[in-house]
């Protein structure tokens, strides 16, 4: 019996020492959660008390804010009222050969044209009167409506023109995140004046816009690759038509002759074989051939100028309508921020007169 009793003492101590480690453990940890609890408890009294500050703010000073604000509401309203209206037209087009560098180049160009009142080079290039150039806003390019579709299809493209392994790498989504304004093959340009039936005139004048010396150049290249192209297909089409004359030739000479049998009564018969012809494989060519000529004239057809208009401007342009540039809402959210920096500045100086260290 007393030999056990130092082994009780032992077990019970040990037992008391895994209490006190547990007892330790779920306190730290209680007190981790008390302190996480704390910091987003004070994070969220102090957003509720700079909400109350300043409905606090607010609520003293209602009349005042009142009275700014629909002060220049009103302002802002007869500004509106009284300033000449801006209207807008879009024009949609589709540069070829490269030229839709040049046109993104001379639209801005024409914008810094109107920055620095220098209408008589407007009126050059548009040949519109200067008086009508004065009455231009701005000009603006942007990406043509383009369907999901169209983005899929320029995307094959390019994948197509990179490397296999690179193109493992770049996604549907991030060629569509890349694409920048020259990624596009139709353009919205979009002018902006205080006349309203300009936008007609301005059509002409564009076309000096996409017209460049690089862009002449890879016109008058493709023009010479199509002319040689053409005169090899045409080659092609000469040795084609002299083997077809010959195997007619052949044929009718064979047709001529006819057949010759010998034998025992037709037993062992001796036939004159046919010359083997390839009038249908050459007939295929001749096709294929043509087809191809065919594609290049098409080409040239439908790609030669400059650009196409897909959709023209307007005969009389929209009232432009910008929420942005209201004066019945900016002066009053201008003043009301005026207000809220005014009372903050207030506070400071009068927090800084009062503080002693």
């Amino acid at each position: 019996m007393s030999e056990n009793l130092p082994n009780d003492h032992s077990k019970q101590d040990k037992n008391s020492t895994e209490e006190l480690d547990l007892v330790v453990f779920f306190s730290l940890i209680g007190n981790v959660f008390s302190k996480i609890y704390k910091f987003f408890a004070s994070i969220i009294k102090g957003i509720f008390s700079v909400f109350v500050f300043a409905l606090k703010a607010i609520i003293d000073n209602f009349k005042i804010i009142c009275i700014v604000l629909l002060s220049s509401f009103i302002i802002g309203f007869s500004i509106d009222k009284t300033k000449e209206p801006i209207y807008f037209s879009k024009m949609l087009v589709k540069p070829y050969f490269e030229s839709k560098y040049q046109l993104v180049n001379n639209i801005d160009y024409y914008n810094a044209l109107i920055s620095i009142d220098n209408y008589d080079e407007l009126s050059n290039i548009f040949q519109i009167p200067k008086e009508d150039t004065k009455e231009l806003v701005s000009f603006q390019i942007e990406v043509g409506p383009e369907t999901e579709n169209d983005l899929i299809r320029q995307y094959d493209e390019y994948v197509q023109s990179i490397d296999s392994i690179r193109a493992q790498d770049i996604s549907f989504e991030d060629f569509v995140d890349n694409r920048d304004l020259f990624s596009s093959d139709l353009f919205t340009i979009e002018v902006k004046s205080y006349k309203r039936d300009i936008f007609k005139s301005l059509t002409k004048g564009f076309e000096s816009t996409f017209s460049n010396e690089y862009s002449k150049k890879l016109m008058k290249r493709r023009d010479s690759t199509i002319v040689i192209k053409k005169l090899a297909y045409r080659k092609d089409l000469q040795k084609i038509d002299s083997l077809q004359k010959v195997y007619l030739r052949i044929l009718q000479e064979e047709s001529k002759k006819g057949s010759v049998s010998i034998g025992l009564e037709g037993l062992i018969p001796l036939t004159q074989d046919r010359t083997i012809t390839r009038e249908f494989e050459m007939f295929q060519n001749e096709l294929r051939i043509r087809d191809s000529i065919r594609v290049l004239d098409q080409q040239i057809i439908e790609q030669n100028v400059y650009y196409d208009v897909l959709s023209t401007f307007s005969d009389v342009g929209l009232k432009s309508d910008d929420i942005l540039k209201k004066f019945a809402l900016l002066l009053p959210a201008l003043a009301f921020i005026i207000l809220c920096l005014t009372f903050l500045g207030i506070k400071t100086i009068r927090f800084v007169s009062k503080y002693e260290a």
